[in-house]
């Protein structure tokens, strides 16, 4: 099973699709299998990496197996050492090889077979199965793509050491190469370069050079990131005849640049697609004007296509033709004097020429005089229009106007009487010989006189509030701007506006007794001279201050009484609006009115239990500010004649109260009383009887009946009179205030 494997391995290995190949192997042993990289057949980018990954996984799996048939033995790793030769740095294009050594503990002498694999920049670029302590992996050509973290690992029987990273720099880069598109162009035309790096390794930085004797040579770079070349394009200019280019590369190694040599120099040829334009001016290019002028421009092609010529004077195309020869003429003028140009344009080529034409002046610009340039309306106005020292010319006067300049007569003079309409701009025009001149315009000014000023405030009345800045505006409804507008202070000028048909004067300094006036005049160039508004007299407008609220009585006042509220201002102008609140869960308007003093007082006839509460007042007037009093507090008490009703009718309740327990005690105490008196009545007169019907007659102590009955009545009698002086008595105790 494991020869099978051998032999797969050794078939599969020695493809030429494989990235690797078997320096040596044993089937039979399996004693060494060395597994390096060939330089011709390393793993290119975009390579069949399925293939490339299936080879090294069996490859593995090789070596693993191999492990097997090793001796018995026990075994450390102490050290896994790399090291590049000659140095970590390395001259691009010299040999190189990367070593790594394993330093391994043993405890008898027996054969380990050696894993050794080397990595570059993380991916493996040399295996090989060795019983050797170390291994070898030559570059014989080392190049700048070489460069990078080296790290080697060694296995044997399933342990594994690793090296610490190395880095190397192979420093150069190789010599660029460049080529031109074409070794001959045109003028116009562009060069096509393309610089190669061979076995450079993006990302690259490209730099061409367009070289032309005596002259600093033009450069261009281009970055790229993904390829080892690049191309550029050179345009072909003017008075390029022999060109030279070459290119060099630059990449960024260990946070620095590194540069390469500069490539060979590639010459390109440069071709004129047609000649240098020739410009001539007939008869001269000295005339006068009044003169036919006439330009010839021309050139010589190598072929028609897309040739154009123009001509131009400051930047304004005159003419142009798809030919060889181009003509043009004109009626010169001084306005024709100057630098011209003639420009052939054949796809990016374009050649020119320059001419200079000098026009002399075959007479002056008219000048146009007026009599007035200020002048009243219904005046009379004179123009006159001349030539200094030239009389020979056709004249016309004229009105500027933006629609057009309108003739008012082919005349050297011109008199009429204007009116406000009039206003405007006039000049007049000169012809000799087919040339026209025209004069510099003359402002003519016709004026209206100014109507009287209106005065006026901005805001409409004629007040202002104390403190705040006061706006007029003086209006003037005729007269022809523009005007000059004068504030007046009393008699100060304060302020001079010249404007259209108003003017605003701006008064921040008010005080509270100022009693001067204003005015303003209105004037313009008219000669009736300056008019003069009415006087103005301001009202100022003295805000509120220090509102306060006053009441007779104060705080307690008895329920049905009169209460009068005082509300007073420290300082305010007339008319004050003043109003007067209560407030308990809100406020409620009791009281208001307008006066002209600084309080007004309200009475209220009947104060009631509901009228307790926080009284203020409130004042303004037409400073436009509410200024509110501190409150008071009112309390609405009893009054006192119902206090004495109130105490008089609780007495009398008292007193019945008192009067009805004293009868109902001495009542109860005479029902007491009166059953006892009765019985010792009875008593003493059974026994009176009893003693006189008992006693025996004799001489001088009988009586008689008759005697004996009225005795009877009289004591009877006593006893009545006894009983009620008794009731009388108790009646008396009674009614007595001490009675208890």
């Amino acid at each position: 099973m494991l020869h099978t494997v051998v032999l797969s391995w050794q078939e599969a290995l020695s493809s030429e699709s494989a990235p690797f190949k078997i320096v040596s192997l044993s089937a039979g042993s399996l004693s060494k299998a060395v597994l390096c990289h060939s330089k011709d057949e390393r793993p290119r980018n975009g390579g069949k990496r399925e293939k490339n990954e299936m080879y090294l996984a069996l490859l593995v799996i090789f070596l693993q197996c191999s492990g097997l048939y090793t001796q018995e033995g026990v075994f450390t790793f102490n050290t896994v050492e790399i090291k590049v030769q000659p140095s970590v740095k390395v001259k691009n294009g010299a040999p190189m090889s990367i070593v790594c050594r394993a330093d391994i503990s043993k405890s008898t002498d027996f054969q380990l077979k050696h894993n050794f694999t080397i990595f570059k920049d993380g991916k493996v670029v040399f295996m090989t199965v060795t019983d050797k302590e170390d291994a070898k992996y030559g570059i014989p050509v080392a190049r700048s793509s070489d460069t990078g973290e080296y790290k080697c690992t060694v296995e044997a029987r399933g342990k594994t050491k690793s090296s610490n990273s190395l880095h190397v720099w192979v420093k150069g880069m190789t010599k660029p190469i460049l080529t031109a598109e074409k070794e001959e162009v045109l003028e116009g035309e562009v060069v096509k370069l393309r610089c190669e790096l061979p076995e450079e390794v993006p990302p690259l930085y490209f730099f061409f050079r367009k070289i032309k004797t005596n002259s600093t040579p033009k450069e261009k770079s281009v970055f790229e990131p993904h390829r080892n070349f690049s191309e550029m394009e050179f345009s072909v200019e003017e008075a390029d005849n022999i060109l030279q280019f070459d290119c060099f590369g630059r990449r960024f190694v260990q946070r620095e640049f590194e540069e390469s040599e500069h490539s060979n120099t590639t010459l390109v040829t440069v071709r004129e697609p047609f000649i240098k334009p020739t410009l001539n001016a007939k008869p001269s290019s000295n005339i006068t004007e009044g003169d036919r002028i006439q330009f010839e421009c021309s050139t010589v092609v190598a072929r028609m296509r897309d040739i154009e010529i123009l001509l131009q004077k400051n930047k304004t195309i005159l003419k142009s033709v798809q030919d060889e020869v181009l003509k043009y003429s004109t009626v010169a003028t001084l306005e024709d004097s100057g630098e011209y140009l003639c420009k052939v344009e054949q796809g990016r080529a374009s050649k020119m020429t320059k001419l200079n034409v000098v026009v002399s002046e075959l007479f002056p610009k008219p000048t146009l005089a007026a009599s007035m340039s200020n002048l009243d309306e219904n005046k009379e106005l004179t123009l006159s229009c001349s030539i200094s020292g030239f009389r020979k010319a056709n004249f016309s006067i004229l009105r500027k106007n933006s629609n057009g300049d309108i003739l008012l007569k082919n005349s050297r003079n011109l008199t009429m009487r204007v009116n406000v309409n009039d206003t405007g701009s006039y000049t007049c025009k000169a012809e000799v010989k087919g040339i026209v001149k025209e004069s510099k315009p003359v402002r003519i000014n016709v004026y209206a006189p100014v109507s009287k000023p209106t005065l006026s405030v901005v805001s409409g009345l004629p007040e202002v509030v104390l403190g705040k800045p006061l706006w007029l505006i003086c209006r003037s409804a005729m007269g022809t701007p523009p005007i000059i507008f004068t504030f007046y202070k009393g008699n100060e000028v304060k302020k001079r506006v010249t404007n259209d048909t108003y003017a605003m004067f701006l008064d921040e300094n008010i005080r509270q007794n100022d009693k001067r006036g204003y005015k303003c005049d209105a004037r313009n160039n008219h000669s009736s001279g300056m008019k003069t508004s009415n006087i103005l007299n301001i009202t100022v407008i003295v805000p509120i201050r220090d509102a306060s609220l006053g009441s007779i009585p104060y705080g307690e006042v008895e329920d049905g009484s009169e209460t009068a509220f005082l509300c007073s201002v420290k300082e305010g102008s007339w008319p004050i609006h003043f109003r007067l609140f209560r407030k308990t869960d809100r406020e409620v308007l009791l009281f208001e009115q307008i006066e002209n003093a600084d309080r007004v007082m309200w009475h209220k006839k009947a104060m009631k239990k509901q009228d307790t509460g926080t009284y203020f007042c409130m004042a303004s007037n037409r400073a436009n500010v509410d200024v509110k009093s501190h409150p008071i507090t009112i309390s609405v008490i009893l009054a006192t004649w119902k206090k004495g009703v109130i105490a008089a009718f609780a007495l009398i309740l008292i007193v019945g109260a008192v009067t009805l327990a004293l009868y109902w005690f001495l009542r109860k105490k005479k029902k007491a009383k009166g059953p006892s008196l009765e019985m010792s009545g009875s008593a003493l007169a059974t026994n009176l009887t009893s003693e006189k019907l008992t006693r025996q007659p004799n001489d001088g102590d009988y009586y008689s009946g008759s005697g004996y009955i009225e005795d009877n009545e009289n004591h009877v009698k006593s006893a009545d009179e006894s009983k009620d002086s008794v009731e009388n008595r108790h009646s008396r105790i009674q009614g007595h205030p001490d009675a208890t």
